[in-house]
């Protein structure tokens, strides 16, 4: 007898997916990310620090994802909306002879003045208006774990950054198998007049193959990723 899946419903005005996200450009995948999965977990936990066990644990087991867009007035998808990219100035405009304010301004790692001024520039991307059902599959002790700390999660919960508010409850049950997980996310999308446009699957299937280093094998101050690969499906 295979392991249940949980059913997660991830749905905000804009999310972000970081997996190769590099100094002052912060780009975002078409879709949520097994690192960014399990970081919510573990949020909703409250486990801090490397977590090498928990995500060990974790690494191997089957996630699927399916992404949904709004519809027009005949039932047809809306097109998928550009990415936002939005700039930031990091340390811009603060006094560093206020002590206060010199707080705010980035240093290097031994606390001295950056070369050439502390203000950083960032460009930070965001998928906009999308909705993705994950399904996780786990022990059954586990996912109720689970399912019950995304109900009273110990820490805010994000889709991928701060600014990224979910406006539905992200924990939708625990199923026998993935269809029945994803039969419940095509009701709740109807019910969003909202309709699948594609999905992801674990391994190689036919499809667009992709490999990303999103496996996380150490959070903390020194994160660790390892390879994994996904496929990703147009939905007829």
């Amino acid at each position: 007898m295979t392991d249940p899946y949980l059913l997660l419903w991830l749905e905000a005005p804009l999310q972000s997916w970081g997996h190769d996200s590099k100094f002052g450009r912060r780009d975002s995948l078409d879709f949520p990310t097994k690192s960014g999965v399990f970081g919510l977990l573990c949020c909703a936990l409250g486990a801090e620090g490397k977590q090498t066990e928990r995500l060990a644990r974790w690494a191997d087991c089957d996630m699927q994802v399916q992404a949904y867009v709004l519809k027009d007035k005949r039932g047809q998808p809306l097109p998928r909306q550009p990415l936002l990219r939005d700039f930031h100035m990091v340390g811009s405009g603060y006094n560093d002879q206020d002590p206060w304010q010199n707080l705010l301004v980035p240093k290097t790692s031994d606390g001295k003045k950056a070369v050439g001024g502390g203000t950083k520039m960032t460009y930070r991307y965001y998928l906009q208006d999308m909705a993705f059902a994950v399904v996780l599959q786990g022990s059954k002790d586990e996912l109720a774990m689970l399912e019950a700390a995304l109900h009273s999660p110990a820490w805010d919960l994000y889709l991928g950054r701060k600014n990224c508010v979910p406006t539905e409850f992200i924990a939708q049950g625990i199923y026998e198998h993935e269809e029945l997980a994803f039969n419940h996310a095509g009701h709740m999308a109807e019910a969003k007049n909202r309709c699948p446009v594609f999905s992801v699957l674990q391994g190689e299937h036919h499809g667009e193959v992709l490999t990303l280093n999103d496996v996380p094998v150490q959070f903390g101050d020194h994160k660790l990723y390892r390879d994994r690969r996904v496929t990703v499906m147009p939905v007829a």
